[in-house]
């Protein structure tokens, strides 16, 4: 039972090897090959005057015998590397309808200068949701390739149950965060004074290991190259801090709960600074994605670092009080993390009818990542020396992430980085659900792998 931990970790990496060149890659759709032109002649990998061509083609068209179309979709900008203006005839706007199709949409010339009785006017704030679209399309082909374009006949409406949604979300995780700030003093950060070992390990694994692996097994699994919005949840859910979850693992678990109370807080505030940095990082020469690296940080520091500073200060000023509402922002913390899950996945049900996509490669990475992830933490606990009441507590804030974290983030940035898929966002849910499984699979195995006395539980 011993070597169970290290066989696991062998026998899940040797069946990710083997199987991986057998998984069956579907070709990418319609508008996901359009999109993939566009991007590459964006950043200069083909022709990047495709993107005048296609503009300067919208506008001679003929849309008197268009055939019309309303559906519910997306908006989105493809723009050449440098241009900060649509007046270059650079930039494409494309409309995504939520079955995966690509439009061109034809765009008048100024819009910026449009006003209110214009169905353009103040078009760029369609990016910030799913919108419905009132439009003529007709195709035509261009270069050898066929694309299909339209023309707004009403001012896209946005969703009002999809912004909704968005700011509920905000506000769930703001205080939740303003939750976890309630329990925390100065002395769990004073902790890496006493315990310097195990905090500086644990920050390693969490920062530097499992977005690693992630990259390694998306690699692998060819995410990098027919999925990269797959591919970048992946580093998404691995590049943030642990959460609740963690600490609630490592107190069923019988670890060092102040240990994983001091890494979480540590890790939280770290993450203004890696999580953007990994993602850049790891995600840089991928030519369809742009990260956000402003947006990223400033969201972090609005939804992240303020309320935790927040909660904090709440804690010392109103001390008693703060410790009779911590039980409540606990329970708000799960269900915060079920709400978007449960939210998330019945919003987007048509995409896992995509099994290539959200296939057996799909689960068996997220599984791999949350298990190895939790194995390996107790790897380095104790090739460092780390006793095993504490190597609980670094393997669970190892493998397990703040996931309503992650998922807040893909929410807010997938449309602005053309994800139509929703696949950060789904990635990130998905391992939120697997890390309970692994959670508790690694619970049952540290009675055996990680044995603790009695005394070190009190």
């Amino acid at each position: 039972m011993k070597r169970m931990g290290s066989c696991l970790i062998v026998a899940i990496i040797f069946l990710l090897l083997v199987v991986a060149p057998f998984i069956q890659i579907s070709d990418a759709t319609p508008g996901e090959a359009t999109y993939k032109r566009l991007t590459n002649a964006a950043n200069g990998k083909t022709d990047p005057s495709l993107l005048k061509k296609l503009n300067f083609e919208s506008k001679k068209l003929q849309w008197k015998d268009a055939s019309k179309d309303e559906f519910i979709g997306n908006l989105r900008i493809v723009k050449k590397k440098g241009e900060d203006s649509s007046k270059t005839g650079s930039w494409v706007y494309l409309v995504r309808k939520l079955s995966g199709d690509l439009l061109i949409l034809s765009v008048p010339e100024n819009i910026d200068q449009l006003d209110s009785s214009s169905p353009y006017f103040n078009l760029d704030s369609a990016f910030e949701s799913k919108t419905l679209f009132k439009l003529k399309t007709m195709e035509k082909t261009i270069a050898g390739e066929t694309y299909t374009f339209a023309q707004l006949v009403e001012m896209p409406e946005q969703l009002l149950m999809d912004r909704l949604f968005k700011i509920c979300i905000i506000l769930m995780l703001f205080f939740v965060m303003v939750g976890m700030g309630m329990t925390l003093t100065y002395a769990d950060f004073a902790l890496v004074f006493s315990k310097p070992r195990g905090i500086i390990i644990g920050q390693i694994l969490v920062f530097g290991l499992m977005p690693l692996l992630a990259m390694i097994f998306g690699r692998i699994m060819g995410f990098y190259e027919n999925y990269p919005f797959i591919f970048v949840g992946l580093i998404l859910i691995t590049a943030t801090p642990g959460g609740v979850t963690s600490n609630l693992m490592t107190y069923y678990g019988k670890g060092d709960l102040a240990l994983s109370i001091s890494m979480t807080s540590f890790s939280t505030v770290f993450s203004l600074i890696f999580t953007p940095l990994l993602l850049s990082f790891y995600c840089a020469n991928m030519p369809e994605i742009i990260i956000p690296v402003k947006v990223v940080i400033q969201t972090i520091m609005i939804l992240v670092i303020i309320p935790l500073i927040v909660g904090m200060l709440f804690r010392w000023k109103f001390s008693s009080a703060a410790k009779k509402a911590t039980p409540f922002f606990s329970a708000l913390g799960i269900i915060a993390l079920l709400v978007l899950i449960i939210a998330g996945i019945l919003s987007n049900l048509n995409i896992f009818v995509d099994t290539a996509r959200y296939g057996f490669a799909f689960y068996s990475v997220i599984f791999a990542l949350t298990l190895v992830g939790m194995m390996l933490g107790i790897v380095f606990s104790k090739i460092f020396g780390i006793d095993n009441f504490q190597a609980r507590a670094i393997s669970i804030e190892t493998g397990l992430r703040n996931s309503a974290l992650a998922m807040t983030l893909a929410l807010l940035l997938q449309d602005s980085m053309g994800d139509f898929f929703s696949s950060m966002f789904v990635t990130a849910g998905i391992f939120g659900l697997v890390m309970y499984v692994s959670g508790i699979i690694s619970i049952y195995l540290y009675q055996y792998i990680l044995p603790v006395e009695t005394k070190s539980l009190e």
